[in-house]
């Protein structure tokens, strides 16, 4: 069986620049599942309270560590979900994972959600990853 990710824009949806309208994986290899992740660094503290390009970064370092200890790259991510706190603004969240994100040459599919909290109070933006690695 042919081992592989395949990024997919179909004709007849949008076609955007940030993120692929379809990944799909096939063949062997290792999946990861990354929880949400928040602006907490690892001492546990909160970084960048009121400030979403912070806490972006913070969650932006998060994910970076969180697959590194996995043997990934943000190229191998296939899917995130982010969780933004209502009345942020998305724009400045947005640029400041473009560090991170912005040069994939394949981007993964992304689903954003304004919610009106997170688990903490101080927490302004989370990230849920699934990242594959297909077996060589």
């Amino acid at each position: 069986m042919s081992k592989k990710v395949q990024y997919i824009n179909p004709d007849g949806l949008s076609k955007n620049p940030a993120f692929s309208q379809v990944v799909t994986t096939q063949g062997n290899g290792k999946t990861i599942y990354i929880g949400g992740q928040d602006a907490v660094n690892a001492q546990g503290e909160i970084v960048g309270k009121g400030d979403i390009a912070e806490q972006t970064e913070q969650v932006m370092k998060n994910l970076q560590t969180a697959l590194s200890a996995c043997g990934a790259t943000f190229d191998n991510i296939i899917k995130l979900s982010i969780y933004i706190v209502h009345g942020q603004d998305l724009y400045r969240g947005f640029q400041a994972s473009q560090k991170y994100l912005g040069n994939l040459k394949n981007p993964p599919a992304v689903t954003g959600f304004f919610v009106a909290a997170l688990a903490h109070p101080d927490y302004l933006v989370e990230v849920e990853a699934i990242a594959f690695i297909p077996e060589e």
